[in-house]
Formats: structure tokens, C-alpha cells, sequence
């Protein structure tokens, strides 16, 4: 059976090259081949002897995920529907803008924290995708994209790399699938596979506080923590892993990771929820838990999906909300919603789940989900 070249960081590389009977250099040759100029086919790496190769040929592969489906928005963002087996789908979006190119990547099919404002959660949980099926949604997107950019007359240099940005905001909690996405993001900053910064590799977490520990110690990238509540009485109902890990752990938590991040303040994310968490006084008690944990904010438009139960906060209502952050001096933005007219924007993938935890049958059989907003009390 072939080993897979992507499920291996840098330290399994050397690993896979004892049991293949190299020495530890063909490992660093391999990855280049492989994440630097993205080539799956072992004939076409003329630097690596022919005996070597006929290993290779013998006993791996280079296996991404495949293409099921692909959407251009208005605005260029572009969504993949990516082939992870046994009808299983999941999605990644890449976004362009001026000045970068960031790709968002999935880390499970499906979800199981079940947070109640995501399209992604209400489809339920499969499985954990394998180091390979993640760091594979980049390698498969650099090749789409460098055949797109040569087929328009681009031209694309070292310089200006196509994919300049990764987070890990697609489908799944990243930390939850600990293991396979560390792997990932140690590709991702290897010299000798992708070579992207810390600052351009970003990790959202709704709050697994004993793995965001953890990835303090073994990989700290940049970190975001989906918050989108101001107390913990909102955050129980919207973001459930609350009742687990409640706000004083949480906070107390990014302030561990910033002692050993590569940056100086965590990105709260906030999805702006009409009468739920959008007032004036739900601002000033995040401007209590900025006084805890250097921050900025980042609020998110809320983007609709059918039977959701909740709207978007008005425009008006965002822009109070920011206004109240931004005058006590919190650095706080808006996001611009990208690629809604595709279902690419936050909170919206879906993809395709053969749903093990019959979540969308159990949705389906219960009553309408009655959400407890603003002034309508518990």
C-alpha cells in the first residue's frame, strides 16, 4: 500500500526516508519537489536517483484531494467543493485582494460543537481530515491557480506568491483534530515545503483551552478566537464549548499563548447577531475583556443560511457597535463579506456530510429551534 507524501511533516519525512533506506536529505528534496513546485510525478524528479525513484513508484504516492465542484463570486473568490471520499465533501475558499492572497482551509468534514449561528455545524460530523487531505486543499489550490494565472498571461514569481495567506477557518474546529493539523501547519511554515511566516498562518479556535495550550508550546501561529459573545450566559447558548471551557478560562488561556506567540494580541471574532449580542452594552463589556487580553476585534456580518433562525444586525447597529470599541481606543474592524453570492463567506460552507452524529435528522424531528434574544429574557 502507498504512504501518501502529504500526511508527512519534516520530522516524518525523515522517517519514511529510514524505512526506505535514504539518508535524511532525500527527505528535504522530496518535500521541495512535492509542496514547492508541486509535482506528483516521481519521473519528473531528475535530481533524485533513478533507484530512489523506483521506491518511490513501489510504495507512495502524492494524493490530494479532487475537485467535485468549483464557484466564482462576483468579487473573485473562488470556492471548491474538494473530494474526501465515501460522499464526503468539504470546501475551500481562496480570497484575492490587492495586497494578498488568502486561502481558508478545512480541518474536519462537518463539525461537532455545534455552534448555532454556522451552516457548517448544522451538517453535522464525519470525520477529522488527514494531514494530507488538509495541507492538500493548499498544494491543490497553488496548481488550480498557477494554470489559472498562466492561462490568462500572468505571470508569477517567488515574490508574489499566489497564496500568501492560510487560515484555518474552513469547515471543523482546527483543535479538535490537533494532531493532523499541527503536521499541517509545520508544512505550511517549513522552508523547505511552503515557507509561509507565522503572521500569514492563522488559526481559529472557538476555545479548546488544554490544545490551544498546547499549541503554544509546538506551533504558535497567529491566533483568533471565535468569542461572538460579550458574557458567558450569550456564549452558553451560541457557542455551546462555553459551558465547557467558559470565558475566565478562555481569556486566561490567550494570555498563556501570547507568552510564546510569534504576535502580540489575539483577534477576537465576532459574528454580529440582530437583538442577540449587537448593542451598545454588549460593546462595553468586550471593552472589560480587552482590559484582560491584549486584542482586536474583528466583527463579522452575520451570512444567512436557510432555517438558521437568526438575521444579520443592521448596518447601523455594526457601525454603533464598532463606534462604542473604536472610541475607548480598541483597534476593531469590519469584515468585508466575501464571496456570499457563492455561500463562501463565513460561516456558510457546508460542503457534503455523511453526518455520524444524525444532527440534521434530529434538527429535522425537533421542534423550531427557538433562540433566546436581546429583551425577550431565558
Amino acid at each position: 500500500m502507498s504512504v501518501n507524501l502529504l500526511d508527512f511533516d519534516a520530522a516524518g519525512m525523515q522517517e519514511l526516508m529510514a524505512e526506505f533506506g535514504e539518508k535524511p536529505f532525500r527527505g528535504k528534496q522530496l518535500m521541495k519537489w512535492v509542496h514547492q513546485r508541486g509535482e506528483s510525478d516521481f519521473d519528473a524528479m531528475t535530481d533524485i536517483a533513478k533507484t530512489f525513484r523506483t521506491k518511490l513508484h513501489a510504495g507512495a504516492c502524492v494524493k490530494a484531494p479532487s475537485m467535485l465542484a468549483e464557484q466564482v463570486a462576483s468579487d473573485g473568490t473562488h470556492k471548491w467543493l474538494l473530494d474526501v471520499g465515501v460522499g464526503n465533501g468539504i470546501e475551500t475558499v481562496f480570497i484575492p485582494e490587492d495586497d494578498r492572497g488568502t486561502l481558508c482551509v478545512s480541518s474536519q468534514v462537518g463539525c461537532a460543537l455545534e455552534c448555532t449561528f454556522c451552516s457548517t455545524a448544522r451538517q453535522g460530523f464525519n470525520r477529522n481530515l488527514s494531514t494530507g487531505e488538509i495541507i492538500g486543499q493548499l498544494w491543490w489550490a497553488n496548481q488550480r491557480l498557477s494554470r489559472e494565472t498562466a492561462r490568462i498571461g500572468e505571470v508569477a514569481n517567488d515574490d508574489a506568491r499566489i497564496v500568501s495567506n492560510v487560515v484555518m477557518m474552513g469547515m471543523g474546529e482546527p483543535l479538535a483534530n490537533y494532531d493532523n493539523v499541527v503536521r499541517a501547519l509545520k508544512l505550511m511554515l517549513d522552508d523547505n515545503a511552503y515557507g509561509l511566516s507565522r503572521r500569514r498562518v492563522t488559526l481559529s479556535t472557538s476555545g479548546l483551552v488544554p490544545a490551544m495550550d498546547r499549541l503554544r508550546d509546538e506551533c504558535p501561529v497567529a491566533l483568533a478566537v471565535s468569542l461572538h459573545a460579550s458574557n458567558d450566559r450569550i456564549r452558553d447558548e451560541i457557542v455551546p464549548i462555553n459551558k465547557k471551557y467558559p470565558l475566565k478560562e478562555l481569556l486566561a488561556a490567550c494570555n498563556r499563548y501570547l507568552d510564546r506567540a510569534p504576535r502580540d494580541f489575539v483577534t477576537f471574532e465576532y459574528i454580529m447577531l440582530e437583538g442577540v449580542n449587537d448593542q451598545p452594552e454588549h460593546a462595553r463589556e468586550l471593552l472589560d475583556i480587552a482590559k484582560q487580553v491584549s486584542c482586536k476585534f474583528n466583527l463579522i456580518p452575520f451570512n444567512p443560511f436557510p432555517n438558521s433562525g437568526y438575521n444579520r444586525s443592521s448596518r447601523d447597529a455594526i457601525l454603533r457597535f464598532r463606534d462604542v470599541l473604536a472610541e475607548a481606543g480598541q483597534v476593531v474592524t469590519v469584515r468585508k463579506t466575501r464571496g456570499d453570492d457563492i455561500d463562501a463567506a463565513c460561516g456558510q460552507l457546508a460542503g457534503q456530510v455523511k453526518d455520524k452524529t444524525r444532527r440534521t435528522a434530529r434538527l429535522a424531528e425537533a421542534s423550531p429551534i427557538v433562540f433566546h434574544k436581546q429583551g425577550q429574557g431565558n
